[in-house]
């Protein structure tokens, strides 16, 4: 069998889909076009582009920039790769008949590619905004189900250790109650891949009436709980076939939450430093 490769680098969708709330509605048509052409438009010239999109060279040129191609021949490089090799298809289906040896190479591959893009369409400037709320907090809430509950708690376990107080629901109700009685003071963060999760929303409506900042943590740009929080950390991973609940999303999800923690934790380096030499020297006789 052939060697799976890994790609690096940000797929032309994954850096689309990272940039598409600040493009000019010039480069919004241009991407609707390619994407309506993607095998075509290997083979056509930046005036054709142009001329078929109804906008100008300059305007392909710009979005070429702006996802951070070299120029227009670069772009349709990149996009060539992934038509005729689709990158979720290279790391993410398993296919019936896959031994085991090929499984762990496209589990491996896709958690490790779910990274890669994550990377990418996590802005920084949003970053830097949870980290700055976060740290003037009274209160951190985490608020998840199913999957994205355990991460949830294991948000909550991170701060611990560094003496920051915080709660993780993954139960409807307690997340509700809990919303309900918060102030302008705390912060609630809400995990959920597809940000579609009802439970999540309900109760970080309830937050956000209550003058909380709403922190989302989520797979999609353009869902019900990026359009009601305050910061929107994105991630980038995709759910197939056997794998609706992937760990490359949990895996994305966790490592959002690890730079959250290291950033908070560097605003008071000393205080935190001294504050996690507590917390593991009150395990020690708790370790087998």
């Amino acid at each position: 069998m052939s060697e799976l490769n890994i790609n690096t680098n940000p797929g032309f969708f994954t850096r689309i889909s990272a940039a598409m709330s600040k493009l000019r509605d010039s480069e919004k048509k241009i991407v609707e076009f390619i994407e309506h052409n993607q095998e075509e438009i290997i083979h056509l010239s930046i005036t054709e582009v142009a001329e078929r999109s109804e906008t100008s060279e300059s305007s392909v040129v710009r979005l070429c920039k702006r996802l951070g191609y070299k120029g227009f021949q670069d772009l349709k490089i990149h996009l060539a790769k992934e038509v005729i090799a689709p990158e979720k298809q290279i790391h993410e289906v398993i296919e019936k008949g896959d031994d085991v040896v090929v499984i762990k190479k496209k589990v491996f591959q896709s958690n490790i590619q779910a990274l890669y893009d994550s990377i990418e369409v996590c802005n920084d400037e949003e970053l830097q905004k949870a980290v700055v709320a976060i740290s003037k907090a009274r209160l951190i809430e985490f608020y998840g189900t199913g999957g994205s509950g355990t991460v949830a708690l294991d948000a909550q376990h991170k701060l611990l250790k560094l003496g920051v107080k915080s709660f993780a629901y993954n139960d409807s109700v307690l997340q509700a109650m809990s919303a309900s009685v918060l102030t302008e003071q705390d912060v609630v963060i809400g995990i959920s891949h597809t940000g579609s999760n009802t439970e999540v929303l309900a109760a970080m409506k309830l937050a956000k009436e209550a003058g909380a900042t709403l922190i989302c943590i989520t797979n999609s740009s353009k869902s019900p709980i990026t359009n009601i929080s305050d910061i929107v950390l994105q991630t980038a991973s995709n759910e197939t076939l056997f794998r609706t609940d992937a760990i490359s999303s949990r895996i994305a999800q966790l490592t959002i939450i690890d730079v959250l923690v290291a950033a908070v934790a560097n605003q008071q380096y000393e205080i935190f430093y001294n504050n996690l030499q507590k917390t593991r020297k009150s395990t020690i006789d708790k370790k087998m």
